[in-house]
């Protein structure tokens, strides 16, 4: 082959587990929306900063340290976590991986998650918990694209590792992970039921 590609950029995506994802998923949306109810700073720094919809990032995002609920989801998304470091050739000998964040998004109709990347973390990813028929998926940006400089645009037919942005969809029971570095958004949700999801970032030593 004279073409190779070279340094891809990897997006994992699998069911979190094999079977219970309905029970599991009513159990988490039930304590997402109770926490909701609960954390007033939340709803306070959503109203500011995540017009429309509730995040319980700024305010509650370790979840995992005080809800069995939440720790349980832990045990799970560390076993994907560690199956994807392995596909990405990390060499993690010697060393352990720390779930350090874990947040909740509601988002109802109208609210939008603008573009981002997680900061002082390897990996992040997104559960997703209640995903309303044609609710957003979670778009990923090309890291090179500010390097492009005088490159002409692709055709409309291009290949998808060629686009300049790709898509997944937002489906209940699967967890996406990327590494931390990749910029992404959550474009508005276009639909009157809430979309539901629960996102985290791991960390090592």
């Amino acid at each position: 082959m004279p073409t190779r590609a070279w340094f891809p950029t990897y997006i994992y995506c699998e069911p979190l587990q094999k079977a219970g994802i309905p029970r599991l998923n009513t159990d988490l949306a039930d304590e997402c929306r109770r926490l909701r109810d609960f954390d007033a700073a939340g709803r306070r720094w959503s109203a500011k900063n995540y017009p429309g919809g509730y995040t319980s990032y700024a305010s509650m995002n370790e979840l995992h340290r005080f809800s069995s609920t939440f720790a349980a989801l832990e045990k799970k998304l560390t076993r994907h976590v560690r199956t994807f470091a392995r596909q990405l050739d990390m060499d993690l000998r010697g060393h352990s991986i720390r779930l350090t964040d874990l947040w909740v998004n509601i988002m109802p109709e109208t609210a939008a998650h603008s573009l981002h990347l997680h900061p002082l973390s390897f990996m992040s990813g997104t559960y997703y918990v209640v995903t309303p028929k044609d609710c957003p998926g979670l778009k990923f940006e090309d890291p090179r694209l500010s390097k492009f400089m005088a490159a002409p645009p692709k055709v409309s037919a291009a290949r998808r590792e060629n686009r300049p942005h790709v898509t997944y969809p937002a489906e209940a029971g699967n967890v996406i992970l990327f590494e931390s570095w990749l910029r992404h958004e959550v474009p508005a949700n276009r639909v009157p039921e809430e979309r539901i999801s629960i996102s985290f970032n791991y960390n090592w030593s």
